[in-house]
């Protein structure tokens, strides 16, 4: 059998050439400016309501000065891993200002976010240990239980009886590690971490976060879900990416300094992989400087996100319910979903599509997400073709 025989069979495949054929393939398009409030997509302008540049700091003077400046002093890249050749003093320094930012020990960066969570886990977990996810955590969190030569124990979303189910009836001498998604990615929803930690220590586990949406977008300083629950010193393992709030690209992990320097000696991903590239680390360097010096950022982004929240309500738009900057947008049905991306984007604003497996079957969403440097008038800008995109869909 030719291994290419399955691609017209396959379910995506199929629904991409589908969607394609009538104009509504709501993936892959093309960019001609910078990540912004606005930007210029396909020739259109746009009014970004897709992004996960929540500080708004992918254009920031400071941001783009450190990145042009690291590359004239060392390079492109770094041609090599951190555990050869490629540890810069930038990489050090990072690693240190990110682990006392989040008021740990030590920290580990990698090259993105994905590749953290398969670092991170792969490493921690080892034989005869168990990791219990959430079952609406990231794919990338998935993906690091896979590689781990543990087991993966899947609970219910938010569901801490079943959590505590899946606790009990795991034997006492096994190492067990809870993975949670501190903000979800697709429903903006937070994880219960009070009653994670508390399971927790109830059951001998330690507690990894997943805040890739969670940092400089919750908590005083924008610490993350922990520093909102006032729980920093309770969870073991931070995990985030320098790719959203951070306007860069690449991810860390934050925890004890022995946890940390084992996973910098035993993870596969970081140890055969080239690190991050001069220009990245000192982008993202620069934007948590930012963050640090300018927390009301995070709070003028949740303020911004409940005036469209707010407004999204007065319309009668279906939405989930939260606090975070991600709103999303009941469409229900896979092809009403297509086709208000379609009509949105003809009108200037975008969203990003989520249908099965992303989403329950019959609970398709746009997703929409905001940027601190947003203006009500943008948004309400938005919120009206967004109410008359639905009103179409809905009446076809």
């Amino acid at each position: 059998m030719d291994i290419f025989d399955k691609i017209p069979k396959n379910l995506n495949y199929r629904m991409a050439q589908e969607a394609k054929a009538q104009g509504a393939f709501p993936y892959f398009h093309t960019l001609y400016s910078g990540q912004d409030t606005v930007v210029d997509m396909e020739g259109r302008r746009t009014v970004m309501l897709g992004s996960n540049n929540y500080l708004g700091l992918t254009n920031h003077p400071e941001v783009i000065r450190a990145g042009r400046e690291a590359i004239e002093r060392y390079g492109s890249g770094c041609s090599g891993s951190r555990f050869l050749n490629g540890t810069l003093d930038i990489h050090v320094a990072l690693e240190r200002e990110i682990a006392d930012f989040l008021h740990k020990d030590g920290a580990v960066t990698f090259g993105t976010g994905f590749q953290s969570n398969l670092g991170i886990i792969g490493a921690l977990v080892g034989m005869n240990d168990v990791v219990l996810c959430d079952k609406e955590n990231h794919a990338s969190i998935y993906d690091g239980c896979r590689l781990s030569l543990g087991r993966m124990v899947r609970y219910n979303h938010s569901d801490m009886a079943d959590l505590e189910s899946r606790l009990a009836s795991l034997p006492e001498e096994c190492g067990k590690l809870i993975v949670t998604d501190g903000v979800f990615s697709m429903s903006g929803d937070i994880c219960k971490l009070p009653e994670i930690v508390a399971l927790a220590k109830k059951y001998g586990a330690r507690v990894m976060v997943d805040d890739a949406h969670g940092l400089g977008v919750l908590g005083k300083t924008g610490r993350g879900t922990a520093e909102y629950f006032g729980l920093e010193e309770e969870v073991d393992v931070l995990m985030g990416t320098f790719s959203k709030s951070l306007a860069s690209i690449g991810g860390y992990m934050a925890a004890r300094a022995d946890v940390a320097e084992f996973v910098r000696l035993n993870s596969r991903p970081f140890i055969f992989s080239a690190s991050m590239t001069p220009a990245a680390v000192c982008c993202a360097r620069a934007a948590l400087a930012i963050l640090r010096r300018e927390p009301e950022r995070v709070h003028r982004l949740l303020g911004l996100s409940e005036f469209m929240r707010r407004r999204l309500r007065e319309n009668g738009v279906p939405i989930i319910e939260s606090l975070t900057p991600i709103i999303p947008i009941y469409t229900y049905e896979n092809d009403k979903t297509f086709a208000a991306c379609r009509l949105l984007l003809e009108r200037g604003v975008y969203v990003n599509p989520v249908i099965a497996p992303a989403a329950p079957a019959g609970q398709c969403l746009l997703r929409t997400s905001y940027t601190a440097t947003h203006t009500e008038e943008l948004l309400e800008e938005a919120v009206q073709k967004i109410v008359e995109v639905l009103a179409i869909v809905n009446a076809g």
